[in-house]
């Protein structure tokens, strides 16, 4: 079959564009956007053996994605152990995160740059025989490549930005070439099933793959030494902050009133990018706070913890009282996870920019789930909810109950993937 045209000049254009492709790599790791060390498999050359047998080649683009893929890794890992899994994902920060979470025997690889040669090689060594990606990052060669070889192909916790459907609504053709070849399409929501199904996918039902997963991991050890070492003292949490956003939340907590019994609650920040905790550390001295750097002293309780290491936020979400999931108090981040401290009833306060979840706000906000302020009444909005503990443990219990109920839907999708393996083997 033809491509369309739209297609047709996007694979000569990432064809004239290839040898140009370790250059541009180049620059992106010296900017520290590249694994240096690794950009042989951005270029489609694995060093990493394939394993005999099955494979199931899953594809998360960034840190949420590639996080919402556990469930489904761990499922395949404990119930088919005999197949193959191989994740990818395109970020540095989320490689870091995924060599973590991974369980034994799944791969990580970087997901190669979108050329024919790239998706080619990719292929030709890899060989998967069930692909599937979360959400909405589609590379037409990968794609293409991938079920002219007959590889099953799923589309999970799929959704569309208003940006993303105009451009595939101006590309009928282009959209209906890859949409329709998908073999399983499970949308997020009732809009992105709307969408999926007017650029010519079939979709077979709604499941977020957000939700599903399992609570956050945690030191047992670690967490019964903070215990002890924050000694009862009332615990704020700003989660995931981003630049901008730290001066929002020292100033807040500098305002808030001072208990009798505990003085001002203990503020931890965990930036989003653990690199920026030194700048953390000294916006906190600067407004006269005893601050610390986790990294460098992990068992000092001072009055602001900069948290700047990995895989802790289980941690902090069960010591919290009350967590600011940060990057929506400024605008163009979009906000980050809130089904995270819910599964770990802890209870949940935003700022207003949350584009990137908005529908999960939006039903935590109607479960009376969630709390909301801008960074003009931060402040007076914590000292409220800090100072009411009861209206905060009715929200975390039913933030949780919501999650609850749709972690259960989001694992009756991953049953829908499993069968699509299923079906394949028997073929």
């Amino acid at each position: 079959m033809s491509l369309p045209l739209s297609l047709a000049l996007y694979r000569a254009a990432t064809t004239a564009l290839e040898p140009f492709a370790p250059l541009l790599l180049d620059r992106r790791a010296k900017a520290g956007k590249e694994d240096r060390a690794r950009l042989h498999e951005r270029l489609g050359r694995p060093k990493t053996p394939r394993p005999d047998g099955t494979l199931v080649w899953l594809h998360g683009a960034s840190v949420g994605e590639s996080l919402s893929i556990l469930p489904l890794v761990e499922r395949l890992r404990t119930e088919r152990p005999g197949v193959a899994v191989l994740v990818t994902s395109g970020t540095v920060t989320s490689a870091a995160l995924l060599a973590r979470r991974l369980p034994a025997g799944a791969i990580h690889q970087f997901l190669p740059v979108d050329t024919p040669g790239g998706a080619r090689r990719f292929l030709d060594h890899w060989r998967p025989d069930l692909a599937v990606f979360v959400e909405s990052e589609l590379w037409p060669n990968l794609l293409l490549t991938a079920k002219a070889r007959g590889v099953k192909l799923a589309l999970v916790s799929a959704k569309l930005s208003d940006k993303s459907y105009a451009g595939w609504r101006a590309r009928p053709f282009a959209a209906w070439a890859l949409f329709s070849g998908f073999d399983l399409i499970l949308a997020q929501d009732g809009r992105a099933a709307e969408r999926l199904a007017n650029l010519g996918g079939t979709v077979a039902g709604e499941a977020d793959l957000k939700f599903g997963a399992a609570p956050l991991p945690v030191d047992a050890a670690a967490l019964a030494s903070l215990r002890v070492r924050l000694g009862g003292r009332p615990v704020l949490l700003a989660a995931s902050t981003h630049p901008g956003e730290d001066e929002l939340v020292l100033a807040a907590w500098r305002a808030l009133p001072a208990s009798n019994d505990h003085g001002r609650p203990r503020l931890v920040i965990v930036p989003r990018h653990p690199d920026r905790g030194p700048a953390v550390a000294d916006l906190a001295l600067a407004a006269d706070a005893a601050a610390c750097l986790r990294s460098r002293e992990p068992d000092d309780s001072a009055d602001v913890i900069v948290a700047d290491t990995l895989g802790e936020l289980g941690l902090w979400y069960r010591l919290a009282d009350l967590a600011l999931v940060a990057g929506s108090l400024v605008e163009g981040i979009g906000g980050h996870n809130p089904l995270e401290p819910a599964r770990l009833d802890c209870p949940i306060v935003s700022g207003p920019h949350v584009e990137s979840w908005l529908t999960a706000y939006a039903d935590l906000r109607d479960a009376d789930g969630v709390a909301f302020a801008d960074a003009s009444v931060l402040g007076a909005r914590l000292a409220d909810l800090l100072a009411r503990p009861e209206v905060l443990q009715r929200q975390a219990a039913q933030a949780r109950a919501f999650v609850d109920r749709r972690d259960a839907e989001a694992r009756a999708g991953l049953d829908r993937i499993l069968a699509l393996l299923d079906a394949e083997a028997q073929a």
